[in-house]
């Protein structure tokens, strides 16, 4: 039988309903597509993407995931990482459920993958962090709609090193094949100017692979952001930001902010093309 994780936040961060939630991605991915303009000739090997409400995020998500809008049954796996959020993680947790269910149908988890990392010390592996976790699971739809059918290989990441993230990526890391989301907002409850000036040194950081440069304040998502920057001169990687935007240019007021942002990465040799 197999065995899924139910959603936790399908009517809460995004609608329930399936045909809503497709136009509401489908909506996000245009006005993303809009931005991006024309579509890049290489699609990049990893994304990092936001992962508030729709209404808040939805757009800056938009934008990060139009670039794989070519990628449709091309691609078979998404190594996808995000902070546990819901419950202390010391590690990379993994879920032992076959599948990670949702509205628009279920996406079946790559258990070989992750039997690969298993003999890791800071893989564990923990339904308990990925239960209530949001992180994660509001991918799941712009995943779907842009790549079709494909298997998941994701981590809730606590208190890990960037080495033990970096290695962790590295040996899931394969060819055309195989693609990577990191999942996490920036800054957190500032004011609107003060959150603009830190995002921007955020994504400048990033831009540069100064995995070092990102602390707490700056992304909740620091830990696998930096495991991910730490793999930047092994496997040759460039970052850029394509949308930095927060929630005051969204969906809410300028006196309390979350911040976004949209990051495309590259590898030098150009295999994920």
């Amino acid at each position: 039988m197999t065995r899924a994780r139910p959603p936790a936040m399908a009517g809460r961060f995004y609608p329930a309903d399936a045909r809503r939630l497709a136009a509401a991605v489908s909506a996000h991915l245009d006005t993303g597509a809009r931005r991006v303009g024309a579509p890049p000739s290489t699609p990049p090997k990893a994304l990092i993407a936001p992962h508030a409400g729709y209404v808040y995020s939805g757009p800056i998500a938009g934008t990060a995931y139009a670039h794989w809008q070519a990628l449709r049954g091309r691609v078979e796996r998404v190594i996808l990482l995000g902070p546990a959020h819901r419950h202390p993680v010391r590690g990379l947790a993994a879920p032992t459920v076959d599948a990670f269910a949702g509205p628009l149908g279920a996406v079946p988890i790559d258990r070989a993958a992750l039997q690969a990392v298993a003999d890791l010390p800071q893989v564990v592996f923990d339904d308990r962090a990925h239960a209530l976790e949001h992180a994660l699971e509001v991918q799941l739809p712009f995943l779907q709609t842009v790549l079709g059918a494909f298997s998941l290989v994701p981590f809730a990441v606590g208190a890990a090193t960037d080495a033990q993230v970096a290695e962790v990526l590295d040996r899931l890391w394969g060819g055309p094949e195989t693609r990577v989301v990191i999942s996490s907002d920036l800054s957190h409850f500032l004011d609107y100017d003060a959150a603009t000036a830190l995002d921007r040194q955020t994504a400048a950081a990033i831009e540069r692979l100064d995995g070092p440069a990102l602390e707490y304040e700056t992304a909740c998502g620091r830990v696998p952001i930096r495991g991910l920057l730490a793999l930047g001169a092994r496997r040759g990687l460039s970052v850029r930001a394509v949308d930095l935007r927060n929630s005051g240019d969204t969906a809410g007021d300028r006196d309390r902010v979350v911040g976004y942002g949209a990051f495309v990465v590259h590898t030098g040799d150009e295999e994920a093309a």
